[in-house]
């Protein structure tokens, strides 16, 4: 890839990018927390300048002026010799960690895209953060909807059946008996299926910690359907967001149930080829 076509393409992988890393580091230039937002950048350890860098993935050469510097990130080395030489990221120098995360990662989706989507769960991961509890979440930024007695009664009133372990573990303590399995670390890849909301944000928590593997286009794809899935994690949370522009998906009525497996099955169905293309790095870096 000659370097006016890859510096085209790490420039609009920036600009594509930027739509999210440049609001927040103006909010936190501010000191402006965001309750929907901020999570994207702080739950998951990308930083926003790693998020705007670019890589073209395994086995693109790059050539031109500038390509050597791609040879101070791990997995990358020189191809070639004089003027057809230039740099590659290949899986067979990439480092052990790498190899042993894209293992784990392989083993996760490959059993998580085996299964078919539950879509019952209608988001309450979220409730189930603040029942019976007075220590506000977000900072105390946000409020409850409908108060704490309100949300209370929303918990007690459905079935939650949450399988994502990172969501679960969030649980006060109150609400974890309440819930219909136990997720834990080790029974992970036994339990997450296609239709959780999380499961399907953390595709973009697997393409990252395959980097500089993971094309950045990939990463950039996995971001989006990130941030489209937070929003409607969070519209659908017993939070008061109208301060922030955001219109609640009342799960605690059959149309917000209705409302919410419905977005929850085109979240599916975004997330597969995405999941499929992550399991296709993994087994290169694997392989």
């Amino acid at each position: 890839m000659a370097a006016a076509t890859w510096r085209a393409r790490a420039a609009a992988h920036r600009d594509r990018v930027a739509a999210w890393t440049a609001p927040h580091r103006d909010r936190r230039r501010r000191g402006e927390p965001h309750p929907v937002w901020d999570f994207l950048f702080t739950y998951y350890s990308h930083r926003p300048a790693q998020l705007e860098r670019w890589d073209p993935g395994p086995g693109v050469v790059l050539t031109g002026d500038g390509a050597a510097a791609f040879l101070d990130r791990p997995g990358y080395r020189r191809t070639g010799d004089g003027a057809g030489s230039g740099v590659v990221f290949d899986p067979a120098v990439a480092p052990q960690r790498l190899r042993t995360t894209a293992a784990f990662a392989h083993r996760l989706l490959t059993a998580t895209r085996s299964r078919a989507p539950q879509l019952g769960c209608f988001g309450l991961h979220e409730w189930a953060m603040v029942y019976r509890t007075d220590r506000p979440r977000h900072g105390g930024t946000v409020g409850l909807r409908l108060g704490g007695a309100g949300t209370d009664a929303v918990v007690e009133s459905l079935r939650i059946s949450c399988s994502h372990y990172d969501a679960y573990r969030f649980f006060t303590e109150a609400a974890a008996p309440r819930n219909a399995l136990t997720p834990t670390r080790e029974t992970q890849a036994e339990l997450e299926q296609p239709g959780c909301l999380h499961a399907t944000m953390d595709l973009y928590k697997w393409a990252y910690k395959l980097a500089p593997a993971a094309p950045s286009e990939l990463v950039a794809d996995c971001f989006a359907l990130a941030a489209d899935v937070r929003e409607l994690d969070m519209r659908a949370g017993p939070y008061d967001l109208a301060g922030y522009g955001f219109t609640p998906v009342r799960i605690e009525t059959p149309q917000g149930r209705a409302d919410y497996a419905r977005a929850q099955a085109g979240f599916a169905e975004r997330a597969a080829p995405l999941r499929d293309r992550l399991i296709a790095l993994a087994e290169q870096l694997t392989g």
